[in-house]
Formats: C-alpha cells, sequence, structure tokens
C-alpha cells in the first residue's frame, strides 16, 4: 500500500514521534499523520481526535481506506477531551495558532497526567506554547523551524520536567519569544522569519513615535525596541 502523502512540515512532526508511541493527534485532518505514522512503523495506535462531525467522518473513511481501522480510531471531543479513556503517551497538536493550541492544553491538562511527549506545531506565535510549558511543568526538548509553500512553521517538543533546563544560560524573555533551540541553530528559515518580523516592527514603532506619550505607549514602545535590539542580535 502506497504511504500516506504528507507535507514536509508534517514529515517534520513524525520524525518526533517516539518508537512504538501510543499516539493522540488532536485536530486530524483526515488522520493523514496517524495514518502516515503507523504505515511507517513509528507508532504502536493511534486516536485521530476531531472536534466536528463532518471532520470526524473524514478522518473515518482515511482510516477505513488504509486499512487502519484496528489500529487507529477517529473520536468526536473538544481538544484533549478525546484522550479519556484512551491508552495514549504522546500526543501531536499540529496546524493551528499558538494561542489556541496553548487553550488546548491549559483546557485539557488534566488529561496529559500520562502523556510522556508532546509535539506542538503552530502556525504563528510559538511563544504563546512556549511560556504554557514553562508555566506547566513541561521540559521543552527541541525545536525545528523549516519553510514550506512560502510559510514558515516551528515545532516544538516537550517532555515532563524541569522547564527552566532549556532556558539556562540565555535571556529568557528573549529565548520564550525566538526559540531558544532556534536562536542556537538560527538556520535559513529562521533567518527569513524573523527578517521580516523585523521590518514590522520598525514600521509600527516608527508609527508610535508619532503618537501622543502616554506611560502605556511608553510600556509599548519599550517592548518594541528590546524586541527589535534581540532581532538585530540574532540576525547579525
Amino acid at each position: 500500500m502506497k504511504t500516506t502523502d504528507l507535507s514536509e512540515r508534517l514529515k517534520e512532526v513524525a520524525s518526533f514521534i517516539p518508537p512504538g508511541a501510543k499516539l493522540a493527534d488532536i485536530g486530524s485532518d483526515h488522520a493523514k499523520l496517524p495514518c502516515y505514522a503507523l504505515e511507517k512503523e513509528l507508532i504502536a495506535s493511534a486516536v485521530a481526535g476531531e472536534v466536528a462531525q463532518g471532520p470526524l467522518s473524514a478522518a473515518e473513511r482515511n482510516i477505513r481506506a488504509r486499512g487502519h481501522s484496528g489500529k487507529i480510531r477517529a473520536r468526536l471531543g473538544d481538544g484533549l477531551a478525546v484522550l479519556q479513556g484512551e491508552d495514549v503517551d504522546t500526543v501531536t497538536i499540529a496546524g493551528m495558532g499558538g494561542p489556541l493550541i496553548a487553550r488546548i492544553l491549559e483546557e485539557g491538562k488534566q488529561q496529559l497526567k500520562d502523556v510522556r511527549k508532546l509535539i506542538l506545531q503552530p502556525n504563528v506565535a510559538a511563544d504563546h506554547i512556549r511560556r504554557w510549558l514553562l508555566e506547566n511543568g513541561w521540559s521543552l526538548t527541541d525545536e525545528r523551524i523549516l519553510e514550506e509553500d512560502g510559510h514558515v512553521y516551528e515545532i516544538l517538543a516537550a517532555e515532563p520536567g524541569d522547564p527552566v533546563t532549556a532556558y539556562e544560560g540565555k535571556n529568557q524573555e528573549k529565548a520564550v519569544w525566538l526559540g531558544p533551540f532556534l536562536l542556537e541553530e538560527r538556520n535559513p528559515a529562521f533567518k527569513k522569519k524573523w527578517a521580516k518580523e523585523k521590518e514590522q516592527l520598525k514600521n509600527i514603532l516608527a508609527q508610535l513615535e508619532r503618537g501622543e506619550e502616554t506611560p502605556a505607549l511608553a510600556e509599548k514602545k519599550g517592548k518594541l525596541e528590546r524586541q527589535l535590539s534581540w532581532l538585530e542580535e540574532a540576525l547579525s
């Protein structure tokens, strides 16, 4: 059987899955990632979670068509609620905004007590996830950043553990924003993303300079100036 076609972004997500994992993929998009992971013998079993009936039915059809009904089960539920009563040790959440992923983790954190690995791929604002991990006893263990079809994506892997380990010896606020591992590597995708962000920050600061000085404006300008100096360091 032909292996499920998968984007480079999701193949990179799959590369973080521990061998023999019992996976839950939240917001599974036709269960593509679980099917691929099973066909590549990366996982023992999977739950494909969907919050609406239409996507759930699409996932069920794809699972049946691939012949994986014995190993992959589609479940209807909001976020991590689909872990209830399931034997799961690894969770993937990909293709959503960072604030939404952080909210899913927060609302479902009671379901994470037996989970040993989180693999999270936000489309934007990964710092929201890093902050949640820091505040909830999860150690960021690795990160990747890649470009595909003109979009830049970040992938974060975390395990239960000391949440400050990844930030030791670093400016924590800066590293939460830019990614402690990504800052070390500074690959072309990282530079492309943050060079664009740097120009946007400069434009916003120029607009703020024309505004009436208030304590709130001064605070906002101070934060943006700090971020701009971090980007100049990171991109130099």
